[in-house]
């Protein structure tokens, strides 16, 4: 019997493979698709999971050697420029690198741990009982395993077949177009604005309002230049085409933009998206079957915060699992994958629904904006924002251990980077006194004498004792750690 399924090999479920390999489980990936999908989807992440990829060794494999990461000095908020060079904590990462890329190196990275992946492999029915998940393929023979994870999108076969609701809101009054385009280099400005003759200069890799529409701007350095508009109550029929988007661009801006076909090496997307959903499972866990990335949430794309909540849900919802099957887990530490991360993704459900509404044309937006425009002309409301969009806000209940780290993601520290690869639970000592007792073979402690408090990180790098002396060590180490 296989330990593991993962229904999926999107980039959520090949972060969860992975991280399942770094605990020694070795799970089997499911894939209904023959081939991996040349669909542009995400064109980067945004969040602290670019810094937790940096922190398993991954983020090299996409920027190249030596690289580390650094925090943006401006964002954008529902078509606000969100200047963060002023914060005194700017806890917002970008990686702007195709989803394409990402899932392509995941899917690397497994290979080189050994993971099997199955394409053609279509998940049609399951059953399960105390002990096992028997899973149903179009064609071929059932496997049977003692958990199964649906990674497998917002249509997701395994939360449909497990029957776990997917509430929500559904909004389907406004039309989406995004095409990569090229246009005459006399219209690119010295910052990478496009500038329109009869409008002005539209930003680069920033949402702009008008009062007509959305447009945004995307001149990648690496392939073709993307357009993106959204408009409300504008019909629309037929395949989407590069004329379609011509003409949604001018009505947003009140001028001609002359767009001519991509130049570069295809495949080129060219798309057309009606309204959007905004729901969450009612469950991320059914028995031994669980729920993850968008088969748990589906949420507007603004912002991009996609990425970064499907793979921390991977990253928090692998070395749980693993500590189940090796019997390492206390009781009811599976279930606070929910407990969890479904609170993480309400907040991102949150903040993009009032991104889209703040987006929207309409003089109560206008007047709406203008006051919201006030606000972040503040310090305190940009620092507030950035850490909602990066996922720096979140606090995870640590039960009995207390002070100022913990329940947070752990701030980057002297050798962390290099000690947080394998994926183990951490005990940074300043001392190198402190003894982990009976868990000492689950956990790496390593001597960090700059440190002026001693820290005990999860797997995913959550901090979850500090203390300048043992006090209550033992009682966060059998929290999340049991032993044998």
């Amino acid at each position: 019997m296989i330990d593991v399924v993962i229904a999926g090999a999107g980039p959520n479920g090949l972060m969860l493979a992975c991280e399942l390999a770094l605990a020694g489980i070795r799970p089997l990936v499911l894939e209904r698709l023959t081939e991996p999908s040349t669909e542009q989807r995400a064109n980067g992440l945004v969040g602290q999971v670019v810094r937790m990829l940096d922190r398993r060794g991954l983020y090299e494999r996409l920027t190249g050697p030596g690289a580390t990461p650094e925090p943006v000095s401006g964002y954008v908020f529902g078509a606000f420029p969100l200047d963060l060079s002023d914060l005194p904590d700017n806890p917002l990462y970008t990686l702007m690198v195709p989803q394409r890329r990402i899932e392509q190196m995941l899917a690397e990275r497994a290979a080189e741990l050994g993971i099997e992946i199955r394409r053609d492999h279509e998940v049609i029915g399951l059953t399960q009982d105390e002990k096992s998940v028997t899973v149903e393929l179009r064609g071929r023979e059932p496997v049977e395993a003692a958990f199964l994870v649906g990674a497998d999108g917002g249509h997701s076969a395994v939360r449909k077949l497990t029957g776990i609701g997917f509430p929500g809101v559904t909004a389907d009054d406004s039309v989406s177009r995004t095409g990569q385009v090229s246009v005459d280099p006399g219209m690119v400005g010295a910052d990478g604005g496009l500038v329109v003759p009869g409008f002005g200069t539209v930003p680069p890799f920033q949402h702009l309002r008008t009062e007509r529409g959305l447009i945004a701007w995307a001149p990648f350095p690496d392939r073709d230049p993307v357009i993106t508009t959204m408009e409300w109550d504008q019909p629309a029929e037929g395949e989407a085409s590069l004329d379609e988007l011509r003409a949604s661009a001018s009505r947003v801006l009140g001028a001609d933009v002359p767009l001519a076909p991509p130049t570069g090496p295809g495949p080129h997307v060219m798309r057309r998206l009606f309204g959007g959903n905004t729901r969450i499972a009612e469950h991320y866990r059914a028995g031994r079957v669980l729920l993850l990335g968008d088969a748990a949430h589906v949420h507007s794309a603004i912002g991009g915060p996609g990425l970064n909540l499907g793979l921390q849900d991977a990253v928090n919802l692998g070395w749980k699992l693993a500590a189940e099957l090796r019997g390492h887990a206390p009781e009811g530490l599976l279930d606070t994958y929910e407990s969890e991360r479904a609170p993480a993704a309400r907040r991102v459900a949150m903040h993009t629904q009032a991104q889209s509404l703040l987006v929207q044309p309409g003089g109560q937006v206008t007047a709406l904006r203008e006051l919201f425009g006030e606000l972040l002309a503040q310090p305190a409301p940009r620092q507030h924002i950035a850490d909602l969009m990066s996922g720096a806000d979140i606090t995870y209940d640590m039960g009995p251990a207390t002070g100022p780290l913990v329940g947070r993601w752990a701030p980057d520290l002297p050798g962390l980077r290099a000690a947080t690869r394998t994926g183990r639970p951490l005990l940074l000592d300043p001392t190198g006194s402190l003894d982990a007792g009976p868990w000492a073979p689950y956990v790496d402690t390593v001597t960090v004498p700059e440190l002026d408090t001693a820290l005990l990180l999860r797997p995913d790098c959550y901090v979850a004792w500090q203390g300048t002396t043992p006090d209550r060590l033992d009682d966060a180490l059998g929290t999340w750690i049991r032993t044998a």
